[in-house]
């Protein structure tokens, strides 16, 4: 079967190849030929016709420069620079600076200093000192006394400190702005095995002073040294 078919298509081969080439013409095969006459009868003198060579060198010397053309001298003079944009100078701008607080006469200090500096430039302002209580321990006969206590403490975990001041020798167990929450402390501390404190008032209610200087400028800031001296050691800041 497969011998026939390789017979089959050789013979079909060149019977292809036969038709093809014209062999098969006089028996009415062949295909049918392309030719288009017009285009000869439209040719003019062809026997005119030369082909010459190009020479590269003239070629590329005939070529326009591609360097683009500067602009006129008049057109250039004519467009002056843009000047530029003039610096604004710094706004002098103004703060609030306060310091204190400052008891009576601190305050008469600082109004003495003050007196020279623009009208409405500086204010002192009222500020109350509030009280202060402490949970107290103390006063103790000696510093071998105070020891043994503070050993005491420590065994039961009990934040202190040196009372300092007028109510050396003794244990401040906690400073409190009223004697509400002091007397609170007290009552935890009982429980927690304290027997021996007790509530104090550390410092009564005072009158103080807070000074104020609501626009402060650099015209201004430049006469501010006169109250340095004045201020007891505190400093200006920016107003809270």
């Amino acid at each position: 079967m497969l011998r026939l078919a390789v017979i089959v298509l050789l013979l079909a081969n060149a019977g292809y190849y036969a038709w093809s080439q014209g062999l098969l013409r006089p028996l009415g095969y062949a295909p049918q030929e392309q030719s288009e006459p017009q285009r000869m009868n439209q040719q003019i003198r062809p026997e005119t016709l030369q082909i010459l060579k190009v020479n590269p060198s003239k070629t590329s010397s005939a070529a326009p420069s591609a360097t683009p053309a500067s602009p006129p001298l008049a057109a250039a003079a004519n467009e002056s620079p843009s000047p530029p944009p003039a610096a604004s100078a710094p706004a002098d701008t103004a703060e609030c600076l306060q310091a204190g607080v400052f008891d009576d006469r601190q305050a008469e200090v600082l109004r003495a200093a003050a007196a020279g500096l623009p009208t409405g430039s500086w204010a002192l302002e009222p500020t109350p000192v509030p009280g202060r209580w402490m949970v107290y321990m103390g006063r103790f006969d000696d510093v071998e006394t105070l020891d043994r206590k503070r050993a005491e403490l420590r065994t039961r975990k009990v934040d202190h400190d040196r009372a300092g001041g007028t109510f050396e020798l003794g244990l401040s167990l906690g400073r409190f702005a009223s004697k509400e929450a002091a007397e609170r402390e007290l009552a935890n501390l009982g429980n927690r095995g304290v027997r021996t404190a007790r509530v104090i008032q550390e410092r009564a209610e005072s009158p103080g002073f807070t000074l104020r200087l609501p626009a402060v400028n650099d015209a201004l800031r430049a006469q501010l040294d006169v109250l340095r001296t004045a201020m007891a050691g505190k400093t200006l800041r920016t107003c809270g």
